[in-house]
């Protein structure tokens, strides 16, 4: 060989492309799943305040106020999940066409977080007499 062919790298394993994408779907999955129960915390936060105002201003089921703001912050994180993801997913793959992989800690550091925070809010939320 001379100086002047073109190195050429061998193609990219189409498995290891797949198992990104697969990968990839996965966390859309968890994102929307996170963003489903975010929306259901805030709609039952509005049921059990038509509840409570159809059983009188002294029913026991009186909303605290804050799981309204709890499902908002589980939509906004799952939002910010699929974002995480699609960036993932596309570094990883440039790695892959690269030959050059090397594992990432972001997304699931920033879910565990994120999921660690909602919930101890959530226990705080639904623990009494520590508010």
């Amino acid at each position: 060989m001379d100086n002047n062919t073109p190195q050429l790298r061998p193609p990219a394993n189409a498995s290891d492309h797949l198992a990104n994408e697969r990968t990839f779907l996965a966390w859309i999955r968890t994102s929307i799943a996170l963003m489903g129960f975010g929306f259901v915390v805030v709609k039952f936060s509005l049921f059990v305040k038509q509840i409570s105002l159809a059983l009188g201003e002294k029913a026991v089921l009186a909303s605290k106020g804050f799981s309204s703001a709890i499902g908002v912050v589980l939509v906004a994180i799952g939002a910010i999940l699929a974002v995480l993801a699609y960036l993932q997913y596309r570094r990883t793959e440039q790695q892959l066409l690269q030959k050059t992989y090397q594992p990432g800690n972001l997304l699931s550091f920033s879910l565990t977080l994120g999921m660690v925070l909602i919930s101890g809010l959530l226990i705080w939320y639904l623990l009494p007499g520590l508010h």
